[in-house]
């Protein structure tokens, strides 16, 4: 992934994706001119929380983050949200906004499916009742198919007799093809691993074909089901079939989108504390007054803060949110790296007390040389440095803990 991480909300019309979008994109966050200032009307800054490296060296008193945020010790990082529009079924024939949602699907790297599990809206969005919203995971995945699919045959004839006179090799006939769809060598070399290819390409029947593809789309697309109005009383049933059909865990998130944009408000009210992956307090939690809260004198305000704790956080544990666009970061191996001037003191500056002030989210494992060049640019590099002013060689690693925090050293 050679530029900032893309993640899309899909979802038919109702399922909550746009109130998903709003309660991921207002963190109380700085804003000004960072990397994501200029944004395309479908696009959006939502805010990633990981650890800060302030919290490993006890120094959350000075972390004064550039951009996003930080709150003892919980970084808030910028990320990129792509709302996908006009999904219904037979968006890949055009249908509704289709061809929109698909041509903006093609820059995602990664997917966040918002289901509406309540059963109340059916395929296109329609009010009913008892709608099975597995219907919705499923369509939407065979919408993708379908498209890529399309593509792929409609030129195959002209696609193989090319791949048979440069005696291209099939990763590099492949990527010719995907690379449209953002694809890179190691994506398609990746997917006929996955499905363990060794069939010559000139050979591959329309079920082959269909076999790739759904391969490439597992691999450029992962996506994470966020089953959301789980507060709604006909939950339950949808939940149960999804997870069953389902069963990979990592990949499926419980979520109540409305209900965190509730919480929000509240907060900005100053009637509760909540980071949104933790309990919600308000006044009669803080008998300290940590928190500094108002009194909740509305007794409709308390009936439905009440019902709230009932229906979602002694159940569920949280609204879900949160932990939705973190599992999309999980997916797509994101950690966040630190780039500092003193590697010494974790400033940028001699004058600046400011601690750890520049923040990245780069894919787990790649190589300094990379990280390089993704935050510097064509500058020319002497040489890099790591904690404790040890240089770190250009083909080393980044991970959590490990070259994680970075001083570039400008010169030849």
């Amino acid at each position: 992934m050679g530029r900032d991480p893309l993640i899309g909300l899909v979802g038919k019309p109702s399922s909550g994706k746009s109130t998903m979008l709003n309660s991921l994109t207002d963190a109380g966050a700085k804003t000004g001119a960072f990397p994501f200032t200029t944004i395309d009307p479908n696009k959006a800054t939502g805010y990633l929380q990981v650890e800060c490296a302030c919290a490993r060296f006890g120094k959350t008193h000075l972390c004064r983050p550039n951009y996003g945020s930080c709150k003892d010790g919980r970084r808030f990082v910028p990320v990129m949200l792509l709302d996908v529009a006009g999904l219904v079924p037979g968006a890949h024939e055009g249908r509704g906004l289709g061809n929109k949602f698909l041509d903006d699907l093609r820059h995602a790297d990664a997917l966040i499916h918002v289901v509406d599990v309540s059963g109340s809206t059916d395929a296109e969005g329609k009010a009913t009742s008892g709608y099975d919203s597995l219907q919705d995971v499923e369509w939407l995945r065979g919408e993708i198919l379908r498209w890529i699919e399309g593509n792929l045959k409609e030129k195959w004839g002209s696609i193989k007799r090319r791949h048979i006179s440069t005696k291209s090799s099939s990763v590099d006939t492949l990527q010719n093809q995907f690379s449209g769809y953002g694809s890179t060598a190691a994506v398609v070399q990746r997917c006929l691993d996955r499905i363990r290819l060794t069939e010559p390409l000139d050979q591959w029947s329309d079920a082959t074909i269909e076999r790739v593809v759904s391969a490439f789309v597992d691999e450029k697309f992962p996506t994470i089901l966020a089953l959301n109005k789980i507060d709604h009383p006909d939950a339950d049933r949808c939940i149960y079939r999804i997870t069953k059909k389902y069963p990979d865990m990592d990949r499926i998130v419980l979520t109540s989108a409305i209900s965190e944009v509730f919480i929000r408000k509240l907060v900005k009210q100053g009637y509760a504390h909540y980071s949104g992956t933790d309990e919600l307090v308000t006044k009669s939690e803080d008998p300290d007054d940590r928190f500094h809260l108002k009194e909740i004198t509305d007794e409709r305000l308390q009936m439905r803060i009440d019902t709230l704790r009932d229906m979602l956080f002694y159940r569920w544990g949280s609204t879900g949110v949160i932990a939705a666009l973190q599992a999309a970061a999980r997916q797509l191996h994101l950690i966040p790296v630190f780039s500092v001037r003193n590697i010494h003191t974790f400033t940028n500056s001699s004058t600046d007390d400011g601690v750890f002030k520049d923040c990245m989210l780069i894919k787990r494992g790649t190589q300094v040389g990379s990280v390089v060049r993704r935050i510097m640019g064509d500058i020319p590099i002497a040489f890099v440095e790591g904690v404790g002013g040890v240089r770190v060689a250009k083909t080393d690693t980044v991970d959590v803990g490990k070259n994680d925090i970075l001083c570039f050293k400008i010169g030849h």
